[in-house]
């Protein structure tokens, strides 16, 4: 079964709407990459895959070729399929499509994105681990990853050398 892994970028005031604070280089790149490697899909609601999509597919670099290829589920109220960029919408109610989802893959399922999707599967319980990297700058008003409350368990910090930090949880409850 496959575990469901929430990952987002922010900054260190805890800004997620990624501009030209985010550090692309550095090793904290190269453990992303081995993540989204090492897993079986990625998982995102509708806003993100446009954006990823839009970018990543005219692409033909090492990332591109990673993320071109690997299967996307996308969980959305408002598409249609059939979608793009080897995407399959998810029928019905997200929580219980991921809920299905999750045991009929072996490898890891990666979430990107931390809004209304995330959202909805932390208060289901459904999310088995969330990554943060922190990048090294202040970023201001803006949107804040999840815009909820939980209770989380660190498991692992991982400091790159390019100021990046990685803070692994693992979510308990909701408050």
């Amino acid at each position: 079964m496959a575990k469901l892994i929430s990952t987002t970028a922010m900054t260190v005031d805890g800004l997620a709407d990624v501009t030209d604070w985010y550090v692309a280089d550095g090793e904290h790149s190269r453990a992303s990459f081995e993540l989204l490697q090492g897993a079986e899909a990625m998982l995102m609601g509708r806003p993100t895959y446009e954006g990823l999509a839009a970018y990543w597919s005219p692409l033909e670099d090492e990332w591109a070729t990673l993320l071109n290829a690997m299967p996307k589920y996308v969980a959305s109220r408002t598409a249609s399929a059939p979608l793009d960029w080897n995407a399959t919408l998810l029928d019905g109610d997200a929580k219980d499509a991921v809920r299905n989802l999750k045991p009929a893959l072996e490898r890891d399922l990666v979430l990107i994105g931390c809004g209304e999707l995330a959202r909805e599967l932390l208060s289901a319980g459904l999310i088995d681990e969330i990554r943060f990297g922190v990048h090294p700058a202040l970023g201001g008003p803006g949107t804040r990853p999840f815009d909820s409350k939980a209770r989380l368990e660190l498991l692992e910090t991982v400091a790159y050398d390019s100021g990046v930090t990685l803070l692994r949880y693992r979510p308990l409850i909701e408050l």
